[in-house]
């Protein structure tokens, strides 16, 4: 039996496929990296879909399944792998259309013109903090170049006036390409941190991993789903909670650490209190 601070180490997702009839996975860090498409990544998914089971994408991305999809495009990843893609995005905006059914709702957008399209359709008005009912963040204005200090001022203002924060990426940072980039889940943490109230969106919160696994048995009697993931606070974290098995993909966001220390895989589970039936460094069938 594996311990339960370190995974069993595989050498392809085919030595455990048979043990599961759906695979919820994730993307940002297992798929791509924001600049290159993980080809072998995606013929391991692709081949789990055709040998075993449904396929649903979990992405704390903080836009919508098109969104998801034109960043495949970009990057080269064909859209035949998958059964549906489920966003932090579309859970939040699900809470936008709730919270904005009786009455429009003014909120303060904190987030780059990209992220845009989650408020497409809602009755929703923008306003300044001084008049904002509460925040929605997707992430710092430019994550190229700034971290959550840059905002420390701006969530004060927050702060005084008691607004919620809605956090729709939930995640720390990403790898893009060869860099890591804050995201809306670093400067959601800050808000926490001077004592202001989050509401996050995403992994490793329940509803998301709910709104996949639906998805999933709409298709197939899914009884035994796979999670996947390079998230060890949001993917292993969250399936955890559900009590579903996790596969850590080790060449993500804690590549540099696991390279550099042997043991850092078995410090970061133990750390982090959760545990992953198995380990790679990369996705591969």
């Amino acid at each position: 039996m594996a311990s339960r601070s370190l995974p069993r180490v595989l050498s392809g997702l085919r030595e455990i496929a048979a043990d599961y009839d759906a695979a919820l996975c994730d993307v940002w860090g297992v798929l791509h990296n924001g600049r290159d498409a993980f080809l072998k990544a995606a013929d391991a998914i692709r081949r789990f879909r055709a040998e075993r089971g449904p396929v649903i994408l979990l992405s704390n991305a903080p836009r919508l399944k098109d969104g998801v999809e034109a960043q495949f495009d970009r990057v080269g990843l064909k859209r035949d792998f998958y059964d549906g893609i489920v966003t932090s995005g579309a859970v939040a905006r699900a809470d936008l259309i709730r919270r904005s059914e009786s009455r429009p709702l003014k909120l303060f957008y904190l987030g780059p013109p990209r992220d845009n399209p989650v408020f497409h359709g809602l009755d929703i008005r923008f306003a300044s903090a001084a008049e904002a009912e509460m925040v929605f963040c997707t992430g710092p204005y430019d994550d190229e170049t700034e971290t959550p200090e840059d905002y420390r001022e701006l969530l004060e203002v927050f702060k005084a006036r008691g607004l919620a924060f809605l956090c729709a990426n939930p995640d720390i940072i990403v790898q893009r390409g060869d860099k890591l980039v804050y995201c809306a889940g670093a400067i959601a943490r800050l808000y926490e941190a001077l004592g202001g109230c989050v509401i996050y969106y995403g992994k490793p919160y329940p509803a998301i991993f709910e709104y996949a696994l639906a998805e999933a048995r709409a298709l197939s009697a899914v009884s035994k789903p796979l999670v996947i993931g390079d998230g060890i606070e949001t993917d292993v974290k969250g399936a955890n909670g559900l009590k579903l098995d996790a596969l850590f993909i080790g060449g993500g966001i804690h590549n540099a650490e696991i390279r550099e220390h042997p043991d850092a895989l078995a410090n970061l589970l133990e750390k982090s209190g959760v545990f992953a039936i198995g380990a790679m460094s990369e996705l591969l069938w």
